[in-house]
């Protein structure tokens, strides 16, 4: 299998062959082991013509007509490879190592008139320790469904490819979202958090029951091609054997669909290769300040099984971190002023139980482990066919909690990174992909079909004592309010646990035309059906022996035939002319539950989404001037079945005639309700870009996105909010007049889809042949109708809506920088500022404007939901940069380097939720102060070993990432303190 570019005479062809039968140029199963080329004086005429940016093998073809010169190499190392372009009147040999930059090839020549093209092997005695992926121009992304360079693709684009992850010494999530300067991640552990680009994020809800009711997330998260992504918990791929991963900001809802609304997180795996050996393994060890040691091992390994035609490939790692986190010796006893005393008598009793967590106080309780595998294997059908096939595995198991718990639920600050917990709390995490991707051409046009399965399990228990004092409901569970029997509180011990599975299937066909085309499109079919199966079961019924166990219903209450009231309220048991039909829900967990359990959700959620796609490129002025222009119809059916129940109706003291077990009590049944929803329409795409030179690209872009809309958790108001209007006249409250002429407020059920609008000019530059480039972009986006989740639990409740429309503002730079004296300048920044331009408007149930100026709340006034004009999102600083200096240099066949970073954040809001107070009247928009913090790192290599010393967080600042009252108390996401490891690594490869 090889290829030649041939010049007019063919007997030279013959000659070369001839001379070269015995090299593996002629003999593709005897690869290994080339003989160098004799030295020759080179030939071949200057370029007379450009030759532009195209896939390798065409420009290779023009510049042997051109030149008159002989090419000859394996079909093989030129496939879906693409040319760097080359100016008219460059010297052959200058145009060829021009074209071949960034594609792993190297030239020979084999006599003064041909060319032997082959595989840059790395030099078995020179360690990488300045790999020439860093060079911004030379990356190859994916971004709009072709292969690009990444200079020539007018978005913006943030890459770490795996030399950079390697220097920055990042393996989770948690150690590269340092570098990317427009992101920012809200979250309370590995594997919990949401991801927020540029600056569009609102109010995170505790991770407990996020799977069942929080909204989607408004970036997507990809591995390779398929979608991963999940409310409140980010999918963090170990970086192990990872080929980069790429960020694209701003919508991306043209080529990849909805959730995609702020932008995409991709994961692009290494793929096998044909015809190479490769194997590396990577150890280290590292010490953290105030905290436990850590280890990690990693391998992979590259093997040829059948030569031009079968591979495999395989990594495995394993990673502990050790924790930081100290559970600290704690009391938990009620008070008088709690809230959840008003039952008992409003007095805590005499013999109520105190707890203490003595058998659970530990040092560095927090470890996390990474572990997994991925084995990937590609077939090489025929010269037009491959087919690739992986299997993908990991596990993150987390102990303990990875935030600190900054002020407990009596407003007392407590030491920093200390908690008190009462109960085992831990996150486990798993999941496994499967996935085929077939690559091919029918006639000029490439084929690609993308199939994967991808199957997430979490299980997680958290303590949650202290809602015994949050909650002004929690007394009725735990306490009995006497004469007889004497009135007594039981233990105040409770925890929540999450069960949740989610699968994600997915299927794309995708067409595009050559890339040399004038007019070129890239266009496809979609298909995804993205199921979360959630179950949260809440543990903080302690009068066990004055409760009935709660079961799933039978049924649904309903008035006149309907589960809902004329106006939108689910019908309760308790009503008087409420009637019982008969119905089960469809749930996960149908059996009955243990005693002890006060309330559980156990829902199945998720949407179809069936698109069709087209991107177009025209080169109004070819290699020059780019108009792109690209729309998404898609179809987005989003469902929800399952149950919410109570054990409200189970006491035993206020309702004696209580069934045992407890059911058709307090519940709402999600399968009655119509929940089903599906939202089609476009999003599309618009850019014209301009290259005035080979090393400049300037562009305007315009673009869409979406987020699918999901379904409210709470379907009406709290009893004493002046939203509602109670039905009972003799329990309304003075502050709901206003609401009880209107008829008060009701939650949707559904809350809509929200849209991004972004405009962007942008542009990438190089100087000094590549030694300076700078990248940058100015840009507002428009984000309307904003999904908003309330954890307030006097106005909205746990309720959801679409809020009002906010604006971002920004302006991002990348600036590298290469001297010739081995130093290197990496420096990227963010600036945002966002507002809140357009409140919504919240309507009674008569149709009326609601008015929340006239409803009281504090100074007279109760502030609008949404948040007032002008205020920020969430996540959101006004500036975030970061810079890297490195210094390499090689001694005595050594390779060395030192490296130094800074890493400075702004300050920022924790939510947008404008209600929210803790116990103490705080606002939970808790302010996060501006941080800086610094890392480094030095070392030594030859041949194949790495030898390095790193350090993270050096200065030990204790950077606050999130702050949340979600568990009643203000519990503070902080950064690793400082960390110093080791770390070695061998890598052989040969082909």
């Amino acid at each position: 299998m090889y290829a030649r570019a041939r010049r007019p005479s063919a007997q030279i062809a013959a000659a070369v062959c001839a001379v070269l039968r015995g090299l593996p140029i002629c003999a593709p199963l005897a690869f290994i082991g080339a003989p160098a080329a004799v030295a020759q004086t080179p030939e071949g005429g200057a370029l007379a013509a450009d030759i532009p940016a195209q896939p390798l093998a065409q420009a290779l073809a023009v510049f042997a007509g051109q030149t008159g010169l002989q090419l000859v190499y394996v079909s093989e190392v030129v496939r879906n490879k693409k040319s760097r372009a080359a100016a008219a009147g460059l010297s052959a040999q200058q145009a060829l190592a021009r074209m071949l930059r960034g594609t792993g090839l190297r030239f020979e020549y084999l006599t003064p008139h041909s060319i032997r093209i082959l595989a840059a092997e790395p030099n078995p005695n020179v360690t990488s320790t300045s790999p020439t992926d860093d060079d911004l121009s030379e990356v190859i992304v994916t971004a709009s469904r072709r292969d690009e360079h990444l200079r020539d693709v007018p978005i913006t684009i943030e890459v770490l490819s795996s030399e950079t992850l390697a220097k920055i010494n990042a393996t989770t999530f948690d150690d590269y979202v340092n570098y990317l300067p427009n992101v920012t991640a809200h979250g309370v552990g590995p594997n919990q958090n949401s991801i927020i680009m540029r600056g569009l994020g609102t109010t995170q809800q505790g991770v407990q029951g996020l799977g069942f009711s929080g909204p989607f997330p408004a970036v997507a998260v990809y591995l390779d091609e398929q979608s991963a992504q999940l409310p409140g918990r980010n999918l963090d791929i170990y970086t192990a054997d990872l080929e980069r991963i790429e960020v694209l900001e701003g919508p991306q809802g043209t080529l990849f669909g909805a959730g995609a609304e702020a932008g995409v997180l991709r994961y692009i795996t290494n793929k096998p290769e044909l015809n190479v050996i490769e194997g590396s393994v990577s150890a280290g060890a590292a010490s953290t300040a105030h905290g436990a040691p850590s280890a990690a091992l990693s391998a992979v390994i590259n093997l040829p099984l059948i030569a031009d035609t079968l591979a495999v490939r395989g990594v495995i790692y394993n990673e502990r971190r050790g924790g930081y986190i100290n559970n600290i010796p704690a009391i938990f006893a009620r008070s008088n002023g709690d809230a959840s005393v008003a039952y008992a008598g409003g007095t805590v009793p005499a013999n109520s139980v105190v707890l203490k967590n003595t058998g659970l106080v530990a040092d560095n309780f927090n470890p996390v482990t990474y572990s997994g595998m991925r084995a990937e294997a590609l077939y090489q059908i025929n010269e037009d066919w491959s087919a690739l096939i992986a299997q993908s595995y990991q596990r993150v198991e987390a102990d303990g909690i990875f935030t600190e718990e900054a002020v407990n639920s009596l407003g007392q600050r407590q030491p920093e990174l200390t908690a008190q917990l009462f109960n085992p709390s831990y996150n486990n995490d798993r999941f496994e992909n499967t996935a085929l991707t077939l690559n091919g051409h029918v006639g000029p046009l490439k084929v690609l079909y993308a199939g994967a399965y991808l199957v997430r399990n979490i299980e997680q228990v958290q303590d949650y004592t202290n809602y015994d004092r949050g909650s002004p409901y929690a007394d009725y569970y735990q306490c009995i309010p006497g004469p007889v029997p004497a009135a007594r509180c039981f233990s105040p011990s409770a925890t929540w646990h999450n069960q949740e599975r989610n699968t994600h299937q997915s299927h794309e066909l995708r067409l595009s035309t050559p890339d040399d085309w004038r007019l070129r499109a890239v266009g496809g079919l979609f298909y995804e059906n993205y199921i979360i199966f959630d179950q949260t079961d809440f543990f903080y019924l302690t009068a066990t022996p004055y409760f009935n166990p709660i079961a799933p219903p039978t049924g649904y209450w309903t008035v006149n035939g309907s589960p809902l009231r004329p106006g939108g309220q689910v019908v309760c048991g308790c009503a008087d002319d409420a009637v019982l039909v008969a119905g089960a829900p469809t749930l996960n967990n149908p059996n009955a539950r243990p005693p002890g359990e006060a309330f559980f959700e156990d829902v199945t959620r998720g949407y179809k989404q069936k698109a069709v796609y087209t991107s177009v490129d025209f080169d109004v002025i070819p290699h020059t001037l780019t108009l792109s222009a690209g729309t998404r119809y898609s179809g987005t059916e989003s469902r929800e079945v399952g149950a919410r129940v109570g054990s409200s109706g189970c006491s035993l003291i206020a309702y004696p005639d209580a069934p045992n077990p407890c059911r058709n009590r307090d519940l709402i049944n999600f399968n009655v309700l119509g929940l089903d929803r599906t939202n089609a329409g476009f999003r599309s795409r618009a850019s014209i870009s301009w290259k005035p030179s080979e090393d400049a690209l300037v562009y305007y872009a315009w673009s869409q996105g979406f987020r699918p809309g999901f379904f409210n958790r709470g379907f009406g108001t709290p009893g004493n909010s002046p939203l509602d209007s109670p039905v009972d006249p003799s329990i309304r409250t003075a502050n709901q007049a206003v609401a009880v002429a209107h008829g008060g407020w009701q939650p949707p059920l559904a809350v809509a889809p929200d849209t991004l609008t972004n405009n962007e000019i942008g542009w990438k530059i190089s100087w000094l042949q590549e030694h300076l480039q700078w990248n940058g972009a100015i840009y507002q986006e428009n984000w309307d109708h904003v999904q908003l989740d309330s954890a307030d639990p006097t106005i909205l409740g746990s309720s959801a809506i679409n809020g009002g429309d906010y604006r971002v503002r920004g302006l991002e730079s990348a600036v590298v920088a290469r001297f010739d004296s081995g130093l290197t300048l990496d420096f990227g920044a963010a600036w945002n500022h966002s507002e809140l331009v357009k409140e919504p408007t919240l309507y009674w149930l008569d149709g009326t404007a609601i008015n929340f100026n006239a409803l009281g709340g504090s100074n007279g006034k109760l502030p609008n939901p949404a948040g007032a004009l002008g205020s920020s999102l969430a996540g959101a600083p006004s500036f975030r940069g970061e810079i890297r200096a490195r210094y390499e240099r090689s001694f005595d066949n050594y390779d060395a380097f030192l490296q130094l970073a800074a890493v400075h954040q702004s300050s920022s809001l924790s939510s947008t939720d404008a209600l929210a107070i803790d116990l103490q009247g705080k606002s939970e928009s808790y302010p996060l102060p501006a941080f800086t913090t610094f890392d480094g790192a030095i070392g030594v290599g030859r041949g194949g070993w790495l030898l390095q010393m790193y350090g993270e967080n050096l200065s030990d600042t204790r950077a606050e990432l999130f702050a949340n009252y979600r568990q009643f108390y203000q519990a503070i996401t902080v950064n690793r303190p400082r960390t110093i490891g080791l770390r070695f690594s061998y890598r052989i490869r040969s082909s």
